[in-house]
């Protein structure tokens, strides 16, 4: 005892400390006798482990393990605490060091009689090494960790239960204990781990739900348990990754049809217009595609645009050029909902300034629009067809093309086909035209020969004579 404390203030001092003599030290007390003196030895160890240098603090490993196995339940409280502090402290090299040591196995042995306050040390540990370790989420799991966990999960409060569901969270990114999670009934508890915990645990389980929910009954089963509520909870509170995380597991759950209202209901909708305002690219790429699914719904489609025009009236140049990508999506299969919600206007104010990404995006939505009558007339009051003829005598090929297609569809209008005219000298456009009627006269030759080849087949078949 004299000899361990008397080498303690060195160690604070932190600097020219004999490591190499406090490691014989600590080895020496750990393995005397008695209760008090492992114990201190132990705590010490953790309050020392963020100045230690990393190859002393692997050799201590096996020493905390075997104190794990002392009959002194304050000694393996103590272990298991400065196994904790290494595992976190230390770089992912002695997180791994640890797992390796047999760490793992023993805690899961402690546990089962474990209680109180060594209880929780033994879980924080775990958590620990599993928190992003996946070779020692292998151990945990190959050692029944999983089963460990479910048995403790009903019987462990408050606290407790969030650490324990951390170890779940990080265990079910193994794709064999996912499988383990739906076959024993364990859904519940995923789903919990979405609202308890660090945040980093939290996106943790929702990114498991995701990979669940691409799986149409466990879809199913997750939305039962009220999933969807959670994952939203997540992304109006989380941290950017837990965000980015939340709002695509739940796009993933948003891909049956039957669960767009209940998601728009849930309050998702304002939550991605958010994410496409967000400086995350990622971010506004998953908006992007979600809004477009949920959309599919007329009812969500009004609420979409309005967020969308909403965006479109702003100065943030990169969320136009998202909420323009949107739109864009929105006009092949609610173009209606488009043009009564007002973008056409600032669809047309971004062809004239806003950034290139957000030109194209703009035309593209009005190319789209320009193939349905009513949207047609909507565009040339708006006073599209003068941009678009400016378009194609501009310098932007890529433009040109989409601008030309547009009017394509403009001309074939018997109403709009004067309105057009200026443009038709324009060997551009006289190209685009005559390809178009090539395709169509192609397409026209392709559908008469199967027509009479199934003609000629009903004459020479035996059974039809």
């Amino acid at each position: 005892m004299d000899v361990w404390e008397g080498s303690e203030g060195a160690a604070v001092a932190g600097h020219g400390v004999d490591w190499e003599r406090l490691l014989r030290l600590f080895c020496e007390a750990a393995t005397r006798g008695g209760e008090a003196l492992p114990a201190k030895a132990a705590t010490e160890l953790g309050r020392l482990c963020k100045r230690a240098p990393e190859g002393v603090l692997v050799r201590t490993l096996p020493v905390l393990v075997d104190l794990l196995g002392n009959p002194s339940e304050e000694v393996q409280a103590a272990a298991a605490h400065s196994l904790c502090c290494i595992a976190r402290w230390g770089d992912e090299s002695l997180c791994s060091a640890a797992g390796r040591s047999g760490a793992i196995p023993s805690l899961l042995g402690l546990l089962p009689m474990s209680a109180d306050g060594l209880q929780r040390k033994l879980i924080k540990c775990l958590r620990a090494l599993v928190a992003y370790d996946n070779a020692n989420r292998v151990i945990l799991a190959r050692n029944g960790g999983l089963q460990v966990v479910l048995d403790m999960l009903p019987l462990c409060p408050g606290g407790t239960r969030g650490y324990l569901l951390e170890v779940l969270s990080a265990l079910a990114m193994l794709r064999e204990v996912r499988r383990a999670v739906v076959h024993l009934g364990a859904l519940p508890f995923l789903v919990e781990a979405v609202s308890c915990g660090r945040m980093v645990s939290r996106a943790r389980a929702a990114h498991v739900i995701g990979l669940l929910g691409t799986a149409k009954r466990v879809r199913h089963m997750l939305v039962d348990l009220g999933v969807i509520s959670v994952l939203v909870d997540l992304l109006r509170e989380g941290d950017s990754q837990a965000k980015l995380t939340a709002g695509n597991s739940l796009g993933i759950i948003s891909s049956h049809v039957y669960y767009l209202r209940p998601i728009a209901q849930a309050g998702a909708i304002p939550l991605y217009a958010d994410l496409l305002e967000g400086p995350e690219a990622l971010g506004k790429e998953i908006a992007e595609d979600v809004l477009c699914i949920l959309a599919v719904s007329q009812e969500n489609a009004v609420s979409i645009s309005q967020h969308l025009v909403r965006i479109l009236q702003g100065d943030n140049e990169e969320a136009k050029a998202a909420a323009a990508d949107v739109l864009w999506g929105l006009s092949g299969n609610q173009h209606s909902v488009v043009r009564e919600s007002g973008a056409i206007p600032l669809l047309l104010n971004l062809l004239h300034g806003g950034c290139e990404d957000a030109r194209e995006k703009a035309l593209g939505a009005i190319v789209q629009m320009s193939y349905e009558e009513d949207e047609r007339k909507a565009l040339a009051e708006a006073g599209a067809i003068p941009v678009l003829i400016g378009l194609v005598e501009g310098d932007s090929d890529e433009l040109k093309d989409n601008a030309v297609e547009a009017l394509i569809n403009f001309s074939g209008d018997p109403l709009m086909c004067e309105r057009v005219s200026d443009v038709f000298g324009n060997p551009l456009f006289q190209a685009a035209r005559e390809r178009l009627a090539r395709i169509r006269a192609a397409d026209e030759h392709m559908l008469r020969s199967l027509r009479r080849l199934n003609v000629d087949q009903l004459t020479l078949e035996p059974d039809f004579a």
